[in-house]
């Protein structure tokens, strides 16, 4: 049976409660032991609702939290803190340890901070999830869980079957989340014993907050509440700060990990084979005998077809002319490596009809491997087949296979699908876009894995090393499956005229683009990386020195037992928080918290430990990454991986090298152009704000964009009903967090915590904006009432990005459904656009061949290569390329910089 309100699998982060779990479970089933009599009920109840939530949730990131033994800093501040909670049995206690052992060995991230409760624990994950706008579950049976409720937090009840989101708080206690600490110190716990008001019930309690807001305001008020109620909280005035306090779950715990490094991992199936079968439960034996058994029926498979190796040249040319028949072909190639500017072509794979397919193999050159074509006699035949136009290609990300072809002499054309990209565009969020995924999704069959044939880790083989009876099989189905996928996803586009357009015209035609771009590369002045490099060490150095002195003899700044060891037992600095293993944490908020109490060291190794992340992950790096033939980098560009279209890059991530900071400017300058040549940078302006205009047809917003306004300022000019010459510098600072606040489905909670406002000033400004540009609100509206209507929503261009949650019952799935539905027409119409954008300018380059290269394309902007004495010209050709790639309400605006490197050209 399913939850009735459960969160998709876009509830990423799933925190669980193992002392509350623990607990019920105790008390809930009956006594079970093992065949030496030793109790194992708590913990067959804790795994059935451990093995419930992973099946129902499956979560990218997962953490179970325990109480520690022993107090925390409740009972330093009220002695009397739980004292009234008899001791654990003696039958519970000893379930703990071996509880916790089958936890990891089921691969599930698990934490005991001594002297912290779980509570607050789980209240600091909570909190830095919601601020990295993670989805979390909070798997609990505690109601003081109730003031973590937020707009991405919600909890759930695995025996009650219920989950708790922001409206449920206020059905269930009478009060908002954000009201749940004042409530329980006012109704207080006798388990926890916590004092709270005599005879002040729930009702009571939201009654006073739901008339006076706050405890606070309702301390101001106490002598307006009337009878015994009212003197017995006058008599308990000097003990509610208290309550409170110990009702409040901390939310600043220092955690060695963030949310994101909870992920489950791979089960230990050996060592939980042995607890289980230690607690005599042949029901979870059964399990792993599931899991065990289920492979061997997947690959019975993979027999159902017919696969060629092509060993002789009468062979070859059957097959070419196969090829040239038909018209339209799937094609792959194997290689040496994933680097396409430096991997080695093995083998060439083609299918024509499904289930038959050809492996040619022309580089195994492992010992014994037999006699194979030559690689230029099997390219001399493919060459003109590759290079035809007319002659239709289907493949699987058929850009590397394009420019490893490159180095080959062949330049490929007439590529026609992208089994990638057609998976892409149909629906950027169903799956990954592997071929793996798709075919286990869409085809329901299970492809041969790359590391069943080559193995894994540092003993991985390449492809040459593979032995051809198991590369060819491999190789060939690659081509077999990536046509049967073409013909899944082909009928789902003839009817789809505005999907066959974007995935034809643009997302195909940009992979010329794209490989041509990578190719080409940027250039780099590792001189100028490796100075950096050298100055950071020097500082690094001096910082060492520094923190020598300071301890009074020299240690491992990387080291932080060392660290541990100078602070706590040396220097005797006060412990902040402790690790999971109870050492006295060094973590960077330990060491911030350390620094702003005034203590010098941890101040200079948290600037050491900045530096040497600068210098490891850039200064040193990037020179590193330089191409030994060409001299420049060369990145990777994905086009199916960011659901709303835009481009990501790797190897290096030009999209996250930092443009705020100095040292990131820094960085940007050592990306040059080629003597006599410049870099030209064009940058769209505020491009998603002149689609929201566009999009909601919004007269004030039209107003300001087609009068050449500051559009902040224009903003703020309206909300502070202020004149445009007298908005100050911290109204337009409002101004464009809401503008760009509500573009990605902001709420007042998240203004008013980037502004550092209270939440109802937050909400007083959004009312103001609305009021002023009511278009805004209204295209809000359409956009929430098509999306709950047809389940996605699209970009200018028929983009589509579909949203599974949008209908969820739970409130907090469905909100954030929403938000991305607001969000999601304009940063996919912004990516639509740019791709227009280089899609023109490549054409222009290929056609006209100026003196101009395209290299790199990092979020709203195009970077070029010039040469110097075409700058002039290349600047307006450019800008009026990406002005005109869309015709919008308002103007499109460019702004085009030029300079020695990519930062004085930014």
């Amino acid at each position: 049976m399913d939850f009735p309100l459960l969160m998709s699998k876009s509830s990423q982060f799933v925190l669980v409660d193992g002392s509350s779990y623990l607990f019920r479970a105790y008390h809930a089933l009956p006594d079970l032991s093992n065949s030496q009599g030793e109790p194992t009920g708590a913990i067959v109840g804790v795994l059935n609702m451990l093995r419930r939530l992973i099946s129902d949730f499956d979560p990218d990131y997962m953490v179970v939290v325990f109480d520690a033994p022993g107090g925390s800093f409740r009972n330093e501040i009220y002695p009397e803190y739980k004292a009234n909670r008899p001791p654990m049995p003696d039958d519970l206690r000893d379930q703990i340890e071996p509880l916790h052992a089958i936890i990891r060995a089921m691969g599930l991230p698990m934490l005991v901070v001594p002297g912290v409760e779980a509570d607050d624990v789980i209240g600091t994950l909570a909190r830095q999830a919601t601020e990295q706008g993670i989805e979390t579950m909070i798997s609990t049976g505690d109601k003081d869980m109730a003031q973590l409720v937020n707009e991405r937090v919600t909890l759930i009840n695995t025996m009650s079957e219920t989950t708790t989101d922001m409206a449920g708080v206020l059905d269930k206690f009478g009060v908002r989340p954000d009201q749940i600490i004042d409530y329980l110190a006012l109704v207080g716990d006798t388990v926890d014993n916590i004092p709270g008001v005599p005879k002040c019930g729930p009702k009571t309690a939201a009654k006073w907050l739901n008339i006076y807001g706050t405890l606070d305001n309702l301390i101001a008020h106490a002598d307006e509440i009337k009878g015994k109620i009212g003197e017995n909280l006058r008599a308990s005035l000097t003990q509610l700060p208290l309550s409170r306090e110990l009702a409040t779950i901390k939310l600043d715990v220092s955690l060695e990990m963030s949310p994101t490094d909870y992920r489950p991992v791979e089960q230990d199936s050996a060592e939980l084979r042995r607890h289980y079968q230690w607690m005599g439960s042949n029901r979870l034996l059964a399990t792993l005998d599931d899991v065990e058994t289920d492979e061997p029926q997947q690959a019975a498979e993979q027999t159902a077809v017919n696969y060629e190796t092509v060993l002789s040249e009468p062979a070859l040319k059957r097959w070419i002319a196969q090829l040239e028949a038909h018209g339209l072909f799937a094609f792959d190639t194997e290689t040496t490596s994933l680097d396409y500017m430096q991997a080695e072509l093995v083998g060439l794979s083609f299918a024509v009809r499904p289930g038959e397919a050809a492996y040619v193999p022309v580089g195994h050159d492992y010992p014994g491997a037999p006699t194979q074509l030559p690689r230029e006699l099997v390219l001399t035949y493919m060459k003109p087949l590759l290079e035809n136009p007319k002659l239709k290609k289907v493949g699987q990300n058929l850009k590397y296979d394009m420019s490893v072809l490159a180095r080959y002499g062949v330049d490929m054309h007439g590529i026609a699908y992208d089994t990638m990209l057609e998976s892409y565009v149909l629906d950027s969020t169903a799956t990954r876009h592997d071929m793996d995924s798709m075919a286990k999704r869409y085809l329901q069959h299970e492809t041969i894995h790359f590391e069943t044939i080559a193995g894994k880790g540092k003993k991985q083989l390449t492809f040459n090393q593979i032995d051809l009876e198991l590369a060819a099989p491999y190789a060939a189905e690659d081509a077999d499956i990536t046509l049967r996928l073409h013909n899944y996803f082909w009928p789902k586009f003839e009817s789809e005229p505005l999907l066959t357009s974007l995935l034809t015209e643009l997302e195909v035609a940009l992979i010329p683009v794209l490989s041509r771009m990578e190719r080409t590369g940027v250039a780099i002045d590792s001189s100028m990386l490796r100075k950096q490099s050298d100055e950071l060490a020097s500082s690094m150095h001096q910082l060492e020195q520094k923190a020598y002195s300071l301890a009074g003899h020299s240690f491992n700044l990387g080291s932080p037992k060392q660290i541990g060891e100078v602070f706590f037992t040396e220097l005797a600095l006060p412990v902040i928080t402790k690790t999971p293993k109870g050492a006295p944490s060094t973590a960077e908020s330990v060491l911030v918290e350390l620094a702003e109490q005034g203590h010098e060291l941890p101040a200079v190794i948290l600037e050491h430990r900045g530096l040497s992340k600068l210098k490891s992950t850039y200064t040193d790096k990037l020179p590193e990454m330089v191409n030994p033939q060409t001299g420049r980098v060369h990145t990777s560009y994905h086009q199916a991986v960011a659901a709303t279209g835009r481009l990501s890059s790797t190897d290096p991530n030009l999209q996250n090298i930092p443009v705020r900071t100095e040292a990131g400017r820094r960085i940007r300058r050592a990306f040059v152009a080629q003597p006599g040549w410049k870099m030209l940078a064009a940058d769209y302006s505020q491009i998603e704000l002149r689609i929201m205009a566009h999009l909601s047809g919004d007269e004030g917003l039209l107003r300001a964009f087609s009068e050449g306004m500051d559009i902040h300022r224009a903003t703020a000019a309206e909300v502070f009903e202020e004149p445009l010459d007298r908005v100050t510098t911290e109204q337009r600072r409002s101004a464009k967090a809401i503008n760009f606040g509500l573009i990605y489905g902001m709420s007042a909670f998240g203004l008013a915590r980037q502004l550092g406002i209270e939440r109802n000033a937050a909400q007083a400004y959004v009312d103001l904006y609305f009021k002023r540009y009511p278009g805004v609100q209204a295209f809000m509206d359409r956009t929430r009432e098509l999306a709950h209507d047809q389940g996605y929503v699209e970009t200018l261009f028929g983009r589509r990005l579909y949203l599974p949650d949008i209908n969820a019952k739970n409130h907090q799935r469905r909100t954030a459904a929403e938000r991305t539905a607001i969000n999601a027409p304009m940063q996919g119409s912004a990516a639509d656009i740019i791709k227009r954008a280089m899609l023109a300018v490549d054409a222009w380059i290929l056609a006209s061949t100026p003196p101009a290269r395209l290299l790199m394309q990092v979020h709203d902007e195009l970077v070029l290569e010039v040469e110097e004495s075409y700058v002039t010209e290349a600047k307006g050709i450019i800008a009026n390329f990406m002005e005109t790639a869309a015709s919008l309400a308002v103007p499109l605006l460019v702004d085009v910089g030029v300079g020695e490197n990519w930062d004085q050209a930014h």
